[in-house]
């Protein structure tokens, strides 16, 4: 979407429309739910029927049986990966390409476009290394389950929530009444907290 609003503004509103909007909502769907696919169904094809009635922690590295399975794994998140940093490359370098160029001579709105750009994309960089997660987890479940359960959730909090918070705060600051709420509230809360 910022690739068409900034590469083809013109063509903007015909090809991000509600309908066309739809069918991208089902593909990114239809995309991301293979490697669920993928282990779910590799798992019911190898797993016997005793181990359905074991405890174990809610992990989806019990689901992985077999040393193939992991590498069925591993290969899904590797081409994912790979075809992803293939499209924000493409994506981020035409969009710079036409920022610098739609600034012309103006240092400050080229300034703060490039800075728009580096947050969106360093955003993404979250999101893509959240894809390697997997990785570093299962092997901390082998050594220790509670270094693995720590990790895990610094990781959750560092690749899926960071992400999409960001945005959202950044701009907040950038806005003044927000801003000013934010630093009454502070000084506030402050100034209470001493009383």
């Amino acid at each position: 979407e910022r690739y068409v609003a900034i590469c083809m503004p013109l063509r903007h509103a015909e090809l991000c429309s509600t309908r066309s909007t739809m069918y991208c909502i089902i593909i990114i769907h239809g995309l991301s739910s293979v490697p669920c696919i993928v282990v779910l169904s590799t798992f019911f094809a190898s797993a016997s029927l005793s181990l359905y009635k074991q405890y174990s922690s809610c992990s989806v590295e019990i689901l992985i049986l077999h040393r193939w399975q992991g590498h069925v794994r591993s290969a899904v998140h590797q081409f994912y990966f790979l075809i992803m940093v293939i499209i924000i490359l493409f994506s981020y370098v035409k969009i710079m390409k036409v920022a610098k160029a739609a600034s012309g001579e103006d240092k400050k709105s080229s300034r703060k476009g490039l800075r728009t750009v580096i947050l969106h994309g360093f955003q993404l960089l979250l999101c893509l290394i959240q894809l390697w997660s997997p990785f570093i987890e299962s092997t901390l479940l082998r050594f220790d389950f509670m270094l693995f359960i720590n990790v895990r959730y610094s990781n959750y909090v560092l690749f899926n929530l960071t992400p999409r918070c960001l945005s959202p705060l950044i701009y907040g600051l950038r806005d003044e009444t927000f801003f000013h709420a934010l630093k009454n509230y502070e000084f506030f809360g402050l100034y209470k907290r001493n009383v």
